[in-house]
């Protein structure tokens, strides 16, 4: 599909974005609109700076679609490795939690934060098969593996069942 006219692009990606339930791949809208990747990436900031809500994950964009009856809880964990942090988050998921984020708080820069949006088994193995074929450091290692989650949970009971585990785990802080 070649859509010449930017306004027209714009909304075009932005329905395609409401439609789809996964992320979609910058380079995926690229073809479909036969531009650059750097093309979609403006594009992208120019909707979210005309308040379209869009995230970065690192599966493609979305627009979060946040299940009404759940609730958004804030937790702090540490892990010092990769098989610990990719524990830490199973036992998030397996109580039905969808991680929305990681946050630390830098010394010098303050808070900084990166999407995860992983919900599920396959978005967790996709994750982490990313960060060990890029050699990637999670942000953790730069706080001592100390670090925030943003969860979407369905119940007060499974965010503390959540706690729990955790907690038997050392992964609490």
């Amino acid at each position: 599909m070649i859509i010449l006219n930017t306004e027209d692009r714009r909304r075009t990606m932005w329905n395609i974005l409401q439609r789809e339930e996964k992320p979609i791949k910058g380079t995926k809208l690229a073809e479909e609109f036969n531009v650059s990747r750097q093309v979609i990436v403006q594009d992208i900031a120019l909707l979210r700076a005309e308040g379209f809500d869009i995230i970065a994950t690192p599966q493609g964009y979305v627009i979060p679609k946040y299940k009404e009856n759940n609730i958004i809880k804030k937790i702090v964990t540490k892990h010092f490795n990769l098989e610990e942090m990719e524990e830490e988050l199973r036992i998030m998921i397996d109580y039905g939690a969808r991680v929305l984020d990681v946050i630390v708080e830098h010394p010098i820069y303050g808070e900084i934060k990166g999407i995860l949006d992983i919900g599920y088994k396959e978005e967790l193995d996709s994750f982490m098969k990313k960060l060990r074929q890029q050699k990637a450091e999670p942000l953790s290692s730069l706080t001592d593996g100390i670090h925030i989650h943003t969860i979407e949970v369905p119940s007060e009971e499974n965010f503390n069942k959540i706690k729990d585990k955790l907690k038997e785990k050392n992964y609490s802080v």
